[in-house]
């Protein structure tokens, strides 16, 4: 029987693949994987719990919050506060954010941006939700770390992963030196290698989008979709169309199988709807890890000016030759796509 390699005795081996290789980054990504635990066991029994349905709230978004989501958020936030190595933590549930100020973590230098329950609308239901992390070294080497040392571009990123609460509940995590995916086995209570070097298939079959919204995307999208749905023998066409309103659990199918993610810029989001902090960077890291791709639609994600903590943006991810070929359609078909292009075609509130 192969002998069971956890989550942290795999981050210990691996630590001198950081950069820096002082241990800092190895405590931190165990910080996030003892709240990943805690959350997971929230998530389980949410049905016999008072943690189901909305909070009464929403976040900086305009969102309702759930139960969850503002329970997951408390938990990260805790776990990277009483860790010692992260100075800043910004959450797609919080207006600001969050300067560590305290002695342990005085000389800390990693930031974290995370968005603690992603595809939360799933809670009620039943179905596979997750939470996205993203971790940076602040640029400033001394004073407090501020506004600037957060706003990076993401290729800066040191390490991102995702958390998927479903069947089994899964970590899967870089630091830029490939993807390995992680299962919990609920019996130890540890997460274990079952994904070892995951890698995302060049081509796949599968697309997943939000086909509610088709009269509301630009002609590049509808052209793509069109493709896709063509029988045609040579390319396995039409291909399949999955999408549960979770970029975690649509992503994490896709990486195994192969396919496409696609969140476009539509007439009432012009600017695209994910944050490009909490969602889109993060999951463009672990993507290109594997040897798949993200784009907004014209340029590589991972190459785009961050300006704000809760920037917006376009997404196309997943298996490089469709993301590629999502790409150069719309490129030809919508070449400068505004608000001012959906004038005219929809409604704009």
């Amino acid at each position: 029987m192969t002998a069971l390699t956890t989550l942290g005795q795999f981050i210990i081996e691996k630590q001198a693949d950081f950069p820096y290789a002082k241990g800092e980054l190895s405590r931190l990504l165990r910080d996030i994987g003892i709240a990943a635990k805690i959350v997971n066991r929230e998530v389980n029994k949410a049905g016999l719990m008072d943690i189901l349905g909305d909070a009464g709230s929403t976040n900086i978004q305009g969102e309702s919050q759930k139960k969850l989501d503002i329970f997951a958020n408390e938990q990260f936030i805790s776990a990277l506060q009483s860790g010692g190595e992260c100075c800043i933590v910004v959450s797609e549930e919080n207006d600001e954010y969050i300067y560590i100020d305290s002695e342990i973590s005085k000389n800390a230098k990693y930031i974290v941006a995370i968005d603690p329950l992603d595809g939360s609308s799933n809670i009620d239901v039943n179905v596979s939700v997750g939470t996205i992390f993203s971790i940076y070294r602040r640029k400033s080497v001394e004073g407090k770390a501020t506004l600037e040392d957060v706003l990076q571009k993401g290729v800066d990123q040191v390490g991102a992963g995702y958390i998927i609460y479903g069947s089994s509940t899964m970590l899967v995590y870089t630091t830029g030196k490939g993807v390995n995916g992680f299962t919990l086995d609920p019996s130890i209570g540890e997460f274990c290698l079952s994904h070892p070097n995951m890698t995302v298939p060049e081509d796949g079959y599968i697309y997943s989008i939000n086909e509610g919204y088709y009269t509301h995307f630009p002609d590049g999208v509808k052209k793509y979709i069109k493709y896709c749905q063509v029988e045609d023998a040579a390319t396995n066409r039409p291909y399949t169309s999955r999408y549960t309103g979770s970029m975690v659990a649509d992503l994490h199918r896709n990486m195994i199988k192969g396919g496409i993610f696609i969140y476009p810029i539509t007439a009432q989001a012009p600017n695209g709807k994910l944050r490009l902090v909490y969602e889109c960077n993060p999951m463009a890291f672990i993507i290109e890890q594997a040897g798949g791709f993200a784009s907004n639609g014209y340029e590589r994600i991972l190459t785009l000016d961050v300006t704000e903590l809760h920037q917006r943006s376009a997404i196309f991810i997943g298996s490089s030759n469709m993301v590629r070929q999502a790409e150069e359609m719309m490129k030809c078909f919508s070449p400068q796509v505004t608000k001012k292009s959906f004038e005219g075609v929809v409604n704009i509130q």
